[in-house]
């Protein structure tokens, strides 16, 4: 085993050890629920999404209810949110582009959903591998932050760079189970601020802890 191999070996089973059932913690009963969902949870958390897509699914239970919503009533369901007018404007307009464009079913194609208002390469990779299984590994705040202190990635690295490192780090089977886990660590272990080094197994890969030492 190289010294990149074990790396890697080790990243996944103390990451397997910290949450074997990472899973996605956005609120959907729906396909085109994450779509929107995962497009409003730019720039905030998951957990002030849920709130307000609660609120939000229950007054427009439809896409066609979202479709004939005005903004501004959207709006006041989201406005707790950042960006909530461009959002709600995006929400409006996803809606009737998969009522019009795609008789209401969300398109697996990466390009396809990326075609639709304020969903970019992140929130389609989170998509495709929700809803449909495909191997993504998706490159959100928590994911690059970990993968940079843990020197999977270089500090100037774009989410871009740092995906396709990651995919050929790691085993494609491995990529969907993963990314829940690099959020869940960066969100709940290795966070932004006061993360918990004193408890990881993984401070000798650690470009964060070397440079606090």
């Amino acid at each position: 085993m190289t010294n990149k191999e074990k790396k890697i070996d080790d990243i996944i089973t103390f990451m397997d050890e910290l949450f074997p059932s990472a899973h996605c913690e956005l609120n959907y009963s729906k396909d085109y629920e994450l779509v929107i969902a995962v497009m409003l949870s730019a720039q905030t958390t998951d957990k002030a999404v849920n709130k307000v897509t609660e609120r939000l699914f229950k007054d427009f239970p439809s896409l066609k209810a979202l479709k004939e919503a005005s903004e501004e009533d959207i709006y006041k369901d989201i406005k707790h949110l950042g960006l909530a007018h461009n959002k709600a404007k995006n929400v409006k307009e996803i809606a009737t582009r998969l009522v019009k464009d795609y008789n209401e079913v969300v398109p697996s194609s990466k390009e396809e959903l990326m075609k639709l208002p304020g969903v970019g390469r992140k929130t389609a990779n989170v998509v495709r591998a929700e809803l449909f299984s495909l191997p993504e590994f998706a490159v959100d705040t928590h994911v690059e932050r970990v993968s940079k202190r843990l020197k999977l990635a270089f500090l100037n690295d774009t989410p871009y760079q740092v995906e396709m490192k990651l995919k050929k780090l790691f085993p494609q089977e491995r990529y969907i189970k993963s990314h829940h886990q690099f959020i869940h660590f960066g969100r709940y272990f290795c966070k932004a601020i006061n993360p918990s080094c004193s408890s990881c197994k993984l401070k000798a890969y650690c470009r964060y802890k070397k440079e606090k030492e």
